[in-house]
């Protein structure tokens, strides 16, 4: 049992310290082979180590996400619209809409939801217009968070804004 264990390891061992020969065939082409041709003169080519590349274990895949721990790059745009920045916004009733600008567009289960000053405020949504309904006067943040179930996948920069409202007598 021991020769035919032996004889099989070194059949399998041939291939891999194969010579190759580089010779001129009878055209002038350069042609390449395993074995040298008959009668004609052949150079062995000496072969570089073959390259080797440990197999690598991929990353744990993470389940929880939090703000500050976002994934690069989910979304190229992530970015809230339509408020303004260098003066009160007013709104009367404290009710106004937000646009999200997003690219790529909103995938399979993601939804949208806004942080009014750091907190979840109204419903997910897969639609990029929210409405902010009563919101009190005074300076404000808000932010846009795309959600998959309860995990964020991205959030944006938030955006800091006053909310101005005028009683009418």
């Amino acid at each position: 049992m021991g020769r035919a264990f032996l004889f099989i390891l070194v059949m399998i061992a041939l291939p891999a310290a194969a010579q190759i020969y580089k010779y001129t065939d009878a055209n002038g082409n350069t042609a390449y082979s395993n074995q040298p041709p008959d009668g004609v003169k052949a150079q062995a080519v000496e072969l570089p180590p073959l390259n080797s590349v440990e197999p690598q274990t991929p990353p744990p895949a993470t389940t929880k996400t939090h703000a500050d721990e976002q994934p690069q790059n989910a979304y190229e745009v992530l970015e809230l619209t339509g408020l303004p920045t260098t003066e009160a916004l007013r709104a009367n009733n404290g009710t106004f809409t937000v646009n999200v600008l997003i690219k790529p567009r909103l995938q399979g289960p993601h939804l949208l939801r806004l942080m009014l000053d750091e907190q979840p405020y109204g419903q997910p949504s897969n639609v990029p217009i929210l409405q902010l309904v009563n919101v009190d006067r005074g300076m404000h943040s808000l932010a846009v968070q795309v959600i998959d179930g309860e995990t964020v996948v991205q959030q944006s920069p938030s955006v800091t804004f006053t909310v101005q409202r005028v009683h009418k007598p």
